[in-house]
């Protein structure tokens, strides 16, 4: 080997080597010890289990990537994360990537997030983020992915304009109030914009400012309140486009034809909009898989071109279309020369060929109607899903079946199904299986289960996802292992389940737990109240929908569920969707009508409940347990003789008597009377849950 050959060998094996070496012991030392900070910031959760301290090195770590040795990226999406995010991530000096999707992380925006000055990718969405997301968001100029869609901001700087690397900014499932278009049209690299399910925007047509935007091969605008007509230059300018969602806006006049010369358009959703007029040629290209034109005002002959058979094609709730051929499942259109057709030939041939003819099609008729009876009684499922998932739509319809039926009521059947191998479930709840829905009533159904879906707290179930046909709704949620507050308190009562729960419903909750749960239930019942852009009236708060995890955490369900489920022909407020006797607020009777002091109401009997162990209606003695309280204070006998006997312990003994008139002070006859929920949980709050000494407690209510 020649001097020189040596010499470029060692060069070659030592440009090898120094990233290795670059990254020292100290370095690897100080990633490790600023990961196990954030895993104790975050509360040492079971899912981060094997960060443990050790000689190895983090990148050995599941959620932790890295590049030449040194933390470039972590991801811990879904890991039940719920405390805020802490500042000593940006420590990590080569961080390039930061995951948190789907937690229940509150506060807002992390303004630190610019001392990360290597990031280029950062999704926080699906978490409980809120308020306006920061006008310096520019300082994090290297930014190419950006997801800050379903948390609670409400508006969108005109800062953003200056993260000129971002190639996919996701804003979706939010409260923004305005759009800063210009801005957002600056961003010559964008490839995939989502503004979807903002539905605080004023009405407005699509921006003209993103005619820009030509590398855009995503734009998603669905339920962004947007008017007018589809303009020009969605088929002019954006020529890279592959998804186009405009569905479940205001958009009005005819569909423009030229979408065929976006040669690599996939996906166009066109659905729930106010287009009118026939359809046009010069849609359907050689690569499209789906399009949605549902729900509108579309009339007249549907075009040869759509007969397309190698893609996804809804055509549904439309004026009056119809086809020459069957391919499409449309009514045929009317057709003269077939009419003459019949008339001759019963001409030349008499009246008893005619006769015979007659008969025929009457057979014909009558096998076509049974078939088409039969088509229909098969529905067609269409889903939207709030939550990353490890489960398809169809493991969810194969297991609706009566083995895994666990509970039924007013609303609907309950069932619990396993989605995997390692026995994880989900609770899924069937309703509106009676009848078909309106299209009024489906748009409201879909737009209001949108805004469940957007819910992120760690006291609210999580509806994951809506499974939908026309005579049948599957509301998807996460699986509460101990089922509800009910069947622990009152099943020596009548507890029907059978379901087998973590710990025994036959074991009695003590004080300590009850308080938590009644603090749980209370932040849930906050944070719908107080802290969501528009409130949200549970209008259904009872034991039976408070819900408790492995831990016995408190979790509320079947929240908004009352104004999805109103029927066909019955106004909003219809008692059979309105609430549950013993929990519904007396002003109920004259009012017809529903509003937070209403779930104040219910949430002072379930108070009374845990209070009491009482069930809420209490047959002995011809009373619901509102008017049995009240009567048992006014009658100024010892709220002591009114507690739970099983669980009463001296020094549980003033709080149960403080959040007894608690109970009281919130089942007042005026709803003015009633405390609002961040009152009632600051009272809460200041319920010691552990009891050294009652001595330091300093709960003091008094009820008019």
């Amino acid at each position: 080997m020649s001097k020189l050959q040596h010499s470029l060998l060692l060069l070659a094996f030592t440009s090898l080597l120094m990233p290795l070496l670059a990254i020292s012991p100290a370095t690897r030392i100080e990633e490790q010890r600023i990961l196990l900070k954030i895993k104790q910031i975050f509360g040492n959760p079971p899912s981060l289990e094997s960060w443990k301290p050790s000689s190895s090195s983090p990148c050995d770590w599941l959620e932790i990537s890295c590049s030449n040795g040194t933390v470039t990226y972590i991801s811990l999406g879904s890991k039940n994360i719920s405390t805020t995010l802490p500042r000593i991530i940006c420590d990590l000096p080569n961080l390039q990537g930061i995951d948190l999707s789907d937690n229940s992380i509150p506060g807002n925006f992390p303004d630190f997030l610019c001392s990360c000055k290597k990031l280029n990718r950062l999704d926080l969405s699906w978490n409980n983020f809120l308020g306006p997301i920061p006008d310096d968001i520019q300082c994090l100029s290297g930014l190419r992915y950006l997801d800050l869609g379903h948390n609670n901001f409400y508006s969108i700087p005109k800062g953003i304009g200056q993260l000129q690397e971002l190639t996919s900014l996701t804003i979706d499932g939010n409260s923004i109030r305005t759009i800063p278009v210009l801005e957002i049209g600056n961003l010559s690299n964008l490839e995939e914009l989502s503004l979807s399910v903002n539905e605080g925007l004023a009405p407005d047509e699509i921006p003209l400012e993103f005619a820009g935007l030509k590398k855009l091969k995503s734009l998603s605008m669905s339920a962004t309140n947007l008017i007018g007509e589809i303009p020009q230059f969605i088929v002019v300018n954006l020529t890279n486009l592959e998804t186009l969602d405009l569905s479940n806006n205001r958009l009005a006049g005819s569909i423009p034809g030229g979408f065929n010369k976006l040669h690599n358009l996939q996906t166009l959703l066109l659905g729930f909009n106010k287009f009118s007029g026939s359809l046009p040629s010069g849609i359907v290209n050689p690569n499209l898989k789906v399009l949605d034109l549902r729900y509108n005002r579309l009339f007249g002959l549907v075009p040869d071109e759509y007969e397309k058979a190698d893609y996804t094609l809804s055509f549904s709730e439309n004026l009056n279309l119809c086809t020459d051929n069957k391919i499409l499942q449309l009514p045929l259109c009317t057709k003269k020369k077939a009419h003459m057709f019949f008339y001759i030939l019963a001409a030349i041939f008499g009246f008893i060929l005619a006769s015979g003819l007659s008969v025929y099609f009457l057979a014909k008729k009558y096998g076509q109607h049974r078939r088409k009876v039969h088509t229909n009684d098969i529905p067609e499922w269409e889903s939207i899903w709030f939550h990353k998932l490890n489960f398809t739509e169809s493991d969810i319809l194969s297991s609706l079946s009566e083995n895994n039926l666990i509970g039924r009521g007013g609303s609907g059947k309950v069932y619990r199904i396993i989605i995997n191998p390692i026995g994880e479930k989900v609770a899924v709840k069937r309703v509106w299986n009676d009848k078909k829905s309106d299209q009024r009533l489906e748009r409201e159904f879909l737009a209001e289960v949108q805004v469940l879906g957007m819910i992120r707290h760690c006291n609210i179930v999580k509806l994951l996802g809506c499974i939908s046909s026309k005579t049948a709704k599957l509301l998807i949620y996460e699986y509460m292992e101990n089922q509800s507050l009910d069947k622990w308190l009152h099943k020596k009562a009548g507890s029907t389940t059978s379901e087998a729960c973590d710990s025994t419903p036959g074991d009695v909750l003590d004080w300590p737990t009850r308080l938590r749960i009644a603090i749980g239930t209370a932040q849930g019942l906050c944070y719908m109240h107080h802290d969501c852009s528009l409130p949200i009236v549970h209008r259904d708060i009872k034991s039976s929908n408070i819900l408790l995890d492995s831990g016995l955490n408190a979790k509320i369900a079947d929240y908004g569920l009352a104004k999805v489920l109103v029927k066909e022909g019955e106004p909003e407020t219809a008692s059979a969707v309105a609430g549950t006797f013993g929990y519904i607020a007396p002003e109920y009777a004259y009012t017809s009508k529903l509003n937070v002091k209403s779930d104040v109401y219910s949430f002072g009997v379930v108070l009374l409940e845990l209070t009491t162990g009482r069930q809420p209606v209490i047959v002995d003695e011809q009373m619901n347990l509102v008017q049995w309280a009240w009567q048992h204070y006014e009658e100024e006998k010892s709220i002591i003789t009114a507690l739970d006997e099983e669980i009463m312990e001296p020094c549980y003994l003033e709080t149960m008597t403080a959040v007894f008139k608690l109970g009281l002070k919130c089942t007042s006859p005026s709803p003015s009377q009633r405390p609002a929920m961040n009152e009632i949980l600051q009272i809460l709050l200041s319920c010691p849950i552990n009891f050294p000494s009652w001595q330091e407690s300093s709960v003091v209510l008094t009820v008019h």
